[in-house]
């Protein structure tokens, strides 16, 4: 520890918040979004104020930099640095007043945009400025990027919509900015404090002809929207302090897109606008290549579109490979080269067909576009959530070389676009790159990704290259370095090619008398270090060859699946905006919860370790600890981040460097235990039923005392349905049921219930051979076994199931397996009959909503009682397959009628709930969504849920019983 960790300990006892000086926090806050890597001097998580008070003022006496912090998705290194990070997004999180006759809302800093909108909504309100990272970034984070996103067209960037900023300066006193009159102006001149001083040096600087002229011959095309490079003096400038306007001066306008360099925000008043109108419509025009689409955008500009986005075949194509997003291509017809989505809005959706044909005829007339899909309703929710996982999805393109984000924020006039894509495609043919496209074209902000390997220092060198060959253009077309992303450490060396010599050293000076010591984020904007020094990567490095049990051919390692997390944040989603990832993030709200850390540390470690066994590490453990391998990653990370594989692939080579805990195996070995207290139920479950047998054992195993244990069958399904085997010939022909180890000793009732279900819906239903799914031993980490349970259950099945006789499944984790876990586990000579095999197995909701389709399931089978039904979906269900087979057979019955609760875990998560350090945080995630809903149901409307783990949270956590879907349609069908 060195001596400003040290002194930071003894602020420990007045700091409200938490001060971490540990490796494993310091390389989580290491990175951001962007491709930068700096480990910083601490982490704090400040309470309030005060405590930002208390670091400006540690700071300023040990010399030491602040780098604030909020959702920490900033794509040029505006939150990396060697520093103590002052992440507000934990505590500085409360909407403190409202205004709706004046359309206003003052916050914190760590309140998130589309939670806002969320609390704006019913007052038919909200903040117009959206980005696409809405879902977690943070109103200071706007501020301070200056952000805008795809509306900018009607709504701007937050520097228009920001009236007050309440602040701390460098010498820890606190400051209001706001809207003022040339008299208000002249009276702040007057005094000697350091606020005084900021408008006497900017009433100074501003008032110098030479300056003047400089600025408005030097700054981006007063008609590009987004202009967000260097400080923004050229719009103080056009206040009525300096100009001949009617624009009030407001310091708002410099702090926004400053970076956090100048000031620490505490506070902010903000606009809001009407919600937009009822209806949206979004036509989808398919175009040839990307040229195309820059002079297409100048057409659909002329039809007064709400937005224009654009996106070009390489991320169209990588969103196949995402199960989310490859959901969300409904609309996109053949392959087409680029598509712009125009948007349109209005009160009535007459309106919306009139305007997407006007477009149309507009676009077929000049020779544009092949097809032009109208996207209406909940669907466009699809379209713009395509679009938002652009950047996400980018981290999905196999190998090292990835398009990069370094140019990705240049704004030209859109009238410009045509010429400067030209000239910039020579500059890539030159240096023979290809490059990734995509856009808020409407305001001519590119999102340009040349495809780069920052592991070769060839790549690394090119990196700069092509950044300073990119900024030459854009000065030559008038355009914006950066127009909403920021200049951080990426883009701030080329200020002076962009703005001159002259104005890039008023900005030194604006930052000297701001900051005297630098204490606020240095080397962002001004003094930035070279902006290929410090990468994520370090450039010719030796790669270790790690040996896994899992294939991670697909990712070509397991390191390269760690690294596909590029760090955007979208497991930062609370369960306010919903989804499910990351239950353990959206119960504790911090960092070191969310996939990204986890992403991170093991990148690290598995780079950097010096032992033979990378995974032989407690930082690594702790990290991963609080995973409940719910798979939500898998889906809902754009990246496609599997970090449930990365914990079991993990756990085994932890553990053969460890010895296996007692509890691992007593859970992992749980059919068998099982198998043994099945001999006989009834004194099992006596025991298993007793708090003061079972306490000693809790305690010896770590299992919470506070929760109850699953019991058993009175008989195993096994059993059952040796005793109750059919030799009636049935008219749909024979289905292969597994008989799972969780079915077979806790859920027998179910079991049977499936059996005689399917008999009445004239269905054969054997039980083939097979053996243990596995789960058990997946979810622990105990590999090697779990690919014993695989392999034979590839070779016991793959010639007996087939799509005529497909594999049916009652407990989603276990017959999910098949099609999950299965494929990257067995041997090679197996792959294809288990990739075969899996396509087969169905879960039993899914087999009967084929059948349903297919006809050979009627209505006229089930009653027609009324039934009102809440489901919670299993989280692999979600993350693998669907919610929608389930809704749609839970519905199928003439009066029933079902709603998903929009929960995302239940927080049990197979063993996790019972295990005593997590018992508390699996009882938390619970309480999130899924208690509070089962709670407020009626008792006459009944709770469905297909996971055991699932049901018995539900239980504990509530004390209401959840049916398995096979339940309630068991009791639905006609006898």
């Amino acid at each position: 520890m060195d001596t400003t960790q040290a002194a930071l300990h003894q602020l420990k006892d007045r700091f409200k918040g938490e001060i971490y000086t540990d490796k494993s926090t310091q390389l989580m806050y290491a990175t951001d979004a962007s491709a930068y890597r700096e480990l910083p001097t601490a982490v704090t998580r400040p309470k309030d104020t005060e405590d930002l008070r208390l670091l400006i003022d540690f700071a300023q006496k040990h010399n030491v930099p602040i780098i604030p912090r909020t959702a920490g998705t900033s794509l040029a290194g505006q939150v990396v640095g060697n520093g103590i990070i002052a992440d507000v997004s934990r505590y500085m999180t409360d909407i403190i007043e409202l205004n709706e006759k004046e359309h206003w809302v003052r916050v914190q800093p760590g309140v998130v945009l589309d939670e806002l909108n969320k609390f704006l909504a019913p007052k038919g309100l909200f903040f117009g400025p959206e980005t696409s990272t809405s879902s977690r970034c943070m109103m200071a984070g706007m501020l301070g990027n200056n952000s805008c996103g795809a509306h900018s067209l009607i709504y701007g960037s937050t520097r228009e919509h920001t009236l007050e900023v309440k602040a701390l300066l460098s010498d820890g006193s606190e400051v209001i900015f706001g809207p003022m009159d040339k008299a208000t102006f002249e009276q702040k001149c007057k005094g000697n404090t350091l606020e005084n001083k900021l408008y006497q040096h900017i009433n100074n600087l501003l008032s110098e002809k030479g300056m003047q002229d400089e600025i408005r011959m030097q700054y981006p095309d007063p008609d590009i929207e987004r202009r967000n490079t260097g400080y923004a003096i050229d719009l103080l400038l056009e206040s009525s302090v300096f100009s001949d306007t009617s624009e009030p001066f407001n310091f708002c306008k410099l702090l926004a897109g400053s970076e956090g360099t100048l000031a620490i925000t505490t506070e902010i008043k903000l606009n809001l606008v009407p919600l937009p109108p009822k209806y949206k419509g979004l036509v989808c025009v398919h175009l040839e290549d990307v040229p195309k689409a820059l002079e297409a955008n100048i057409i659909a500009l002329k039809h007064e579109p709400a937005s224009i986005e654009l996106m070009d075949k390489q991320i169209m194509d990588l969103t196949k490979k995402n199960i989310e997003q490859n959901k969300n291509r409904f609309f996109v017809h053949g392959d087409p080269g680029a598509i712009l989505i125009v948007e349109f809005m209005a009160d009535h959706e007459d309106e919306l067909y009139a305007a997407a044909k006007r477009l149309e005829a507009d676009m077929r007339q000049q020779g544009y576009g092949t097809h032009f899909p109208l996207v209406l309703g909940e669907d466009t929710k699809k379209v713009w959530a395509l679009r938002k996982a652009g950047l996400g999805v980018l981290s999905n393109m196999p190998g090292d070389a990835k398009p990069v984000p370094v140019i990705e924020d240049t704004a030209v006039s859109p009238k410009k676009l045509p010429s400067y894509i030209k000239e910039f495609d020579e500059v890539l043919a030159k240096h023979k790159l290809s490059c990734v496209y995509y856009a808020h074209i409407a305001t001519g902000e590119l999102h340009l990704r040349p495809v780069l390997n920052l592991k070769k220092q060839k790549d690394v060198d090119l990196f700069y290259t092509i950044a300073l060959e990119n900024a030459k253009l854009v000065k030559k077309y008038g355009g914006s370095l950066s127009g909403e992303h920021g200049d951080g450490r990426l883009r701030g060396e080329f200020i002076p090619l962009m703005l001159g010599d002259k104005i890039y050293k008023s900005f030194e000076e604006l930052k000297n008398v701001w900051d005297p010591k630098h204490i606020f984020n240095p080397g962002k904007i001004v003094d930035t270090p070279p902006m290929n020094s410090s990468l994520r990567f370090e450039a010719e490095k030796q790669e270790k060859n790690i040996k896994t049990y899992f294939d991670f051919s697909k990712d070509r390692g397991i390191l390269r699946a760690a690294e596909k997390c590029n760090g955007s944040g979208d497991c930062r989603k609370t369960e306010i905006i919903g989804g499910t990832m990351c239950p353990s993030y959206m119960a504790t709200r911090d960092e070191s919860a969310t996939t990204r850390a986890r992403a991170n540390i093991l990148r690290e470690f598995l780079t950097n370790s010096p032992k033979e066994n990378p995974f032989d590490h407690k930082e690594i453990y702790d990290v991963l600890d609080l995973c409940l391998a719910c798979k939500a990653c898998k889906r809902e990370c754009p990246s496609s981040v599997d970090m449930a594989k990365l914990k079991m692939e993990f756990l085994q080579h932890y553990y053969d460097a460890h010895s296996i805990p007692l509890r691992t195996r007593a859970i992992a070995y749980i059919s068998s235990i099982n198998a043994m207290g099945s001999i006989f139920p009834k004194f099992t479950n006596l025991i298993m039923d007793s708090d003061v047998l079972m306490r000693p054992v809790k305690g010896m195993l770590g299992f919470a005392k506070k929760r109850s244990l699953p019991l058993l069958s009175q008989q195993t399904l096994k059993k059952w349905e040796h005793k109750h085997s059919s030799s009636k010939e049935y008219p749909n022909g024979r289905v292969w049921m597994f008989n799972d180890e969780f079915t077979n000793y806790n859920d027998a009732d179910i079991g049977i219930k499936a059996i005689l279900l399917l008999r009445r819906l004239g269905y054969e239903v054997c039980i083939p051979k097979h053996t243990d799914s596995g789960r058990t031993f997946l979810s622990k980490g105990l590999i090697r076994k779990a690919k014993q349970f695989a392999i034979k259950n590839v070779r016991l099945l793959k010639d007996v199931v087939s799509e005529q006789m497909p594999l049916i499944g009652i407990e989603p984790s276990a017959i999910l397996a098949f099609r999950d876990e299965y494929p990257e586990l067995v041997e090679e000579n197996l792959r294809e009959a288990s990739e075969k095999l899996a396509k087969n197995a169905l879960l039993f909701e899914e087999f009967i909503a084929r059948e349903i389709d297919a006809g050979r399931i009627s209505r006229e089978q089930f009653t027609k009682e009324k039934r009102e039904i809440k489901l919670h979906g299993h989280c692999q269900q979600k993350a693998i397959a669907s919610t929608l087979p389930t809704k749609k057979v839970l519905s199928f019955p003439e009066n029933y009628s079902i709603t998903e609760i929009p929960s995302g875990c239940c927080g049990m998560a197979g063993s996790f709930g019972y295990e005593k350090e997590h018992y508390d945080l699996s009882m938390k995630v619970g309480e999130l969504v899924l208690f509070p809903s089962v709670r407020s149901t009626p008792m006459e409307t009944l709770i469905a849920a297909p996971g055991t783990s699932c049901r018995h949270q539900i239980k504990d956590g509530t004390g209401r019983k959840a049916l398995h879907p096979i339940e309630i349609l068991y009791d639905a069908v006609l006898k």
